[in-house]
């Protein structure tokens, strides 16, 4: 079949290899020149996922060639430039392929989740071809062929089961679901409850908080998309205790880097200053406190995070701040 991706960081680079190797004519859409010119001469892209071969990926500057006559579509812009970019590219679609959503997160201004907002650019006769990729998946390890397992959930169970057998290779396995809430939810709640964890661990915390952190953190985020009326064992699953494990534990993990700094004293302008890569849970933070008071969650640490990052408090006083809420009971 073929294939376009859209978007060449490190996730869509491993999406894009991985597509490739299932056997389908791939090409990927990059923004920056450089990067379209290192996969098309060298076969690599050094700027976002240096060393690993692309043989078989095409790059491209060029939006509308890159999404004419296409089977699927892999989206794969940070969440807060997918309105952006998806209003032009809205616009090139031909025919009606199926549009898999993999970015993770919320946007900031409406609340939307990152289907929402492709619904709210694209033709109406995409919109039951819409599903979302979730789930434990660090970019590096999927290139490196390391086995990995995620979720694609649609609200048509035919168009998940569709994308299941298309991109499912003997690395990468694919569970299907009806569950778009869930999968998003669990998705980009994740990456704010990581950041907590990474500052307590970066304070000198150990194994005790770190639990806590995800435990009570998960119980916050299925609140959340039960709210968005999702079924709260899909948070049971990959895309929420799954991929809630990976982002607060992983080495590889954005997110969690940045708490860790958080933690040892550095400031969000200073860490910012040396990324390369975004770290969704800096603006999720922002969007799923909002959507929470929203809807009327309650989301502690949420909370405790947005206002590290926003308001100027301390980590110190973040975790004192959960530690003396009032007592409850957890059921």
């Amino acid at each position: 079949m073929n294939v376009a991706v859209i978007g060449a960081g490190s996730w869509g680079t491993a999406l894009a290899k991985l597509c490739a190797e299932a056997g389908h004519a791939v090409t990927v859409w990059a923004y920056e020149q450089e990067v379209a010119e290192a996969i098309n001469g060298k076969g690599e892209n050094p700027l976002y996922l240096p060393g690993i071969p692309l043989p078989a990926v095409h790059a491209t500057q060029d939006l509308e060639s890159s999404l004419c006559k296409r089977d699927i579509i892999m989206s794969v812009v940070p969440s807060h430039l997918l309105r952006q970019v998806w209003r032009l590219a809205a616009k090139l679609v031909t025919g009606s392929p199926v549009i898999v959503s993999a970015t993770k997160g919320i946007e900031n201004d409406t609340l939307a989740s990152m289907t929402e907002v492709l619904q709210d650019v694209m033709p109406r006769r995409l919109h039951p071809r819409l599903a979302v990729l979730s789930g434990p998946s660090f970019a590096v390890e999927v290139a490196k062929r390391q086995p990995t397992a995620v979720l694609v959930a649609a609200k048509d169970v035919e168009v998940a089961h569709f994308v299941q057998a298309t991109l499912a290779t003997d690395y990468f396995r694919i569970y299907a679901s009806e569950d778009v809430a869930g999968a998003e939810i669990g998705g980009a709640a994740k990456n704010v409850v990581a950041i907590a964890v990474g500052m307590s661990d970066g304070l000198g915390f150990g194994g005790n908080t770190r639990a806590a952190l995800i435990t009570r953190g998960l119980a916050e985020i299925a609140r959340l998309a039960v709210a968005k009326g999702a079924n709260p064992l899909t948070l049971a699953g990959l895309s929420g205790m799954g991929d809630l494990v990976l982002t607060c534990t992983g080495d590889l993990s954005r997110n969690r880097r940045v708490g860790l700094q958080l933690g040892r004293g550095r400031s969000l302008a200073q860490i910012e200053a040396e990324m390369k890569m975004v770290a969704e849970g800096i603006h999720n933070a922002k969007s799923c406190r909002d959507l929470a008071a929203r809807l009327g969650v309650e989301m502690p640490v949420t909370e405790m995070v947005h206002d590290v990052l926003y308001e100027g408090m301390e980590p110190g006083m973040g975790a004192r701040r959960l530690m003396g809420r009032a007592q409850k009971d957890e059921l």
